[in-house]
């Protein structure tokens, strides 16, 4: 059952995934998921579309996912409400850490907390690459050009912007030559 999509309840959303993010955007898209699919004010096809449509934007993508899901339910006083709710719990968080920095920036337990949280991290970005792939390779070519990019950025430091220009035209030039064929 879905329940009610307030704008008090955006917010509440997206400020639960701006304090429990850590590792950067990726690793809150399952959150995001979990919340806003759970509640029923998006279904899962509308959540790999906005995870594209935030990823092509320019920006952070955790803001960017704010502002597309808080438009989709509630227009523009929802893009602003979600935009308010992802960032102004990391905002606190800086500066806090920035008032009291230099007490703790030599502590131990301080240091082992970040690299426990590491692994964690790596996972939680790892889970929404791991279902893009599932759920965007539908082919053996599809799957070729996510492998291809993949080990061009990883270990030939291709840089993305060539892979996705290239990608570009390839899918341009390759949806053109099929449409030719169907026309008589």
């Amino acid at each position: 059952m879905a329940q009610t999509a307030s704008l008090w309840n955006l917010f509440l959303v997206f400020a639960k995934v701006g304090t429990f993010t850590i590792g950067g955007g990726y690793a809150m898209l399952p959150l995001v998921e979990g919340e806003l699919v759970k509640r029923g004010w998006i279904s899962e096809t509308d959540f790999d579309e906005l995870i594209v449509l935030a990823q092509s934007a320019p920006g952070l993508l955790a803001v960017n996912m704010a502002i597309f899901t808080g438009h989709k339910i509630k227009g523009l006083r929802g893009s602003i409400v979600s935009a308010l709710g992802a960032t102004l719990p990391s905002l606190i968080i800086i500066l806090l850490i920035a008032m009291f920095f230099t007490e703790f920036r030599d502590n131990d337990i301080v240091r082992r907390f970040f690299q426990g949280v590491r692994p964690a991290a790596v996972a939680l970005i790892l889970v929404p690459a791991v279902r893009m792939a599932q759920s965007g390779c539908k082919s053996w070519w599809t799957w070729l050009i996510a492998l291809a990019s993949l080990l061009g950025v990883a270990f030939l430091k291709v840089s993305p912007i060539w892979i996705i220009l290239v990608t570009i035209s390839v899918s341009v030039s390759v949806s053109l030559i099929l449409q030719k064929r169907k026309t008589p």
